[in-house]
């Protein structure tokens, strides 16, 4: 980033006192936005505890990069909130993301995590508690729901205004389509899919998928009550609050689809041609199921060979991890089958299970896969018995030393194991 000759203390200054950077922008920028909130429309959404502090260019590619923060404090779209992040909640979207960029998933990064001393006071959590504030580095943050404030107002002058920057910027390549609005379409329908494909193959359930937590290049961020897979539900969902279920695991293909429609009506506010936009929506269904099967063969450490053979691997390997149940923990099971290694997983912790007739299939199915750079395999990672999993037990196990003595250790050891799973796995986001 360019960033590392800062000291402690300028980096303080930065990114806990949001000092500008030197030649950036002077203003931090607090965007206004709409969105669906499980499906209910609300019109007044916003960065209500963060802004856009800076951004900068990716040195080799020149892609823009955004730092934005979480817990900055109180901005005009605050509503009645205190601006605040808690120190536990900065703790968990830092392992999220780098766990989940561990497993391949295109993510955003907890750029920077400070305390700030100040005690917050939630309702669902023992009060008060420590607070902090995150800097979060992404692609993007032009949400869905930063598309919909226009079209709901009724200019479809911004939308247009806003079309050209997102293309000018993000997918310049794009600039030229004869209809703008299904370029733009097109290019977030393909990240979305790739998204929600790596979320399925990482067994991680994002929680919380309304129109303004989804972004336009297809980044997973916002990391409030998510969780991963301990083992194969449809069903299992992050949020208490989502009692009807709709951002289940099994059901975020779906939102995700959901959300891309609410896009495309905006687009056609904006004069693109509406056959054109369904045409694209119609396509999501191919988009989604190729992108699960490069997920899946991706995690698998396997080669994705564009053909029939993927789909029965991923439908065989899905069918094992359900029939598999609760013995089945989600991560072990990718951990123990990485580079179609039959006698690793037979012969490891799990291999009774793996031996039984619920796998037959997936078995089948490994043995004609073709491998994918088997000599990660030699890495001293996968001698051990079991990978690195973000539990919901495990988590708490980790903040439990720091609320308690102020001991990072358990969380500095987690970042640790994690990247060098990262190293290991070697997966590249899609």
């Amino acid at each position: 980033m360019g960033l590392d000759g800062l000291t402690a203390g300028e980096w303080s200054d930065h990114f806990g006192r949001f000092q500008p950077l030197p030649a950036n922008l002077e203003t931090p920028l607090a965007q206004r936005y709409h969105g669906h909130q499980f499906r209910v429309y609300n019109p007044d959404l916003g960065d209500g505890r963060g802004f856009t502090f800076a951004q900068l260019r990716e040195a080799g590619t020149g892609r823009l990069l955004d730092l934005a923060t979480k817990g900055s404090g109180v901005t005009p779209w605050s509503r009645s909130g205190d601006g605040r992040l808690t120190l536990k909640g900065g703790v968990r979207e830092v392992l999220a993301a780098a766990l989940l960029e561990a497993l391949g998933v295109p993510t955003s990064r907890a750029f920077s995590l400070i305390e700030t001393g100040e005690a917050l006071v939630r309702q669902d959590e023992p009060s008060p508690t420590r607070s902090a504030v995150l800097v979060r580095l992404s692609h993007s943050h032009i949400r869905f729901g930063t598309f919909q404030r226009p079209a709901a107002l009724d200019r479809p002058d911004l939308v247009r205004r806003l079309l050209d920057y997102t293309l000018e910027h993000y997918f310049p390549h794009r600039m030229d389509a004869e209809d703008r609005g299904v370029a733009l379409l097109e290019e977030a329908s393909r990240a979305a899919a790739d998204l929600v494909a790596a979320w399925m193959a990482a067994g991680f359930v994002h929680g919380v998928l309304n129109t303004d937590n989804m972004n336009i290049t297809g980044e997973s961020f916002d990391y409030g009550p998510y969780r991963f897979l301990p083992h194969s539900d449809p069903n299992f969902v992050a949020a208490y609050f989502d009692h009807a279920g709709l951002y289940s695991f099994g059901r975020q293909p779906e939102a995700v689809f959901w959300n891309l429609r609410q896009l495309a009506g905006c687009l056609l506010a904006a004069g693109s041609a509406e056959d054109a936009l369904v045409q694209v929506l119609n396509g999501f269904g191919d988009l989604y199921r190729e992108a699960l099967a490069r997920a899946v063969t991706r995690r698998l450490g396997l080669v994705y060979r564009g053909d029939g053979s993927d789909v029965r691997l991923v439908s065989a390997a899905f069918q094992a991890l359900a029939a598999g149940g609760p013995g089945v923990r989600w991560e072990p099971f990718f951990f123990d089958w990485f580079c179609g290694d039959a006698a690793r997983a037979l012969d490891g912790p799990r291999g009774g299970i793996y031996r039984g007739e619920a796998f037959d299939a997936f078995r089948s199915e490994m043995a004609d896969a073709a491998v994918d750079r088997p000599e990660r395999l030699s890495h001293a990672y996968f001698r051990r018995p079991d990978p690195v999993e973000l539990l919901i037990d495990g988590i708490e196990a980790i903040w439990a030393p720091i609320a308690e003595a102020d001991d990072w250790s358990r969380f500095e050891a987690c970042l640790a194991e994690i990247e060098v799973a990262r190293e290991a796995l070697d997966l590249q986001p899609a």
